[in-house]
């Protein structure tokens, strides 16, 4: 695992959370920022998911 995955997972749940607390107080503005969050975060992932899948084809084509 490397580092944008860890921080677009860690985005992501923040963003779940930070939905949820806008759904019980009714701020539609932190429910909005916690959808965004949660976008940012798995795209993040994403990233870091296509990075270390980079990573691993160079290993197998370097080292066969």
């Amino acid at each position: 695992m490397n580092k944008d995955q860890i921080k677009g997972t860690a985005k992501d749940i923040a963003g779940k959370v930070q939905e949820s607390a806008g759904k019980i107080i009714g701020s539609e503005e932190q429910e909005i920022k916690g959808l965004q969050k949660q976008v940012e975060g798995k795209l993040e992932k994403n990233i870091g998911d296509a990075r270390e899948a980079i990573e691993k084809t160079v290993k197998k084509v370097t080292n066969p």
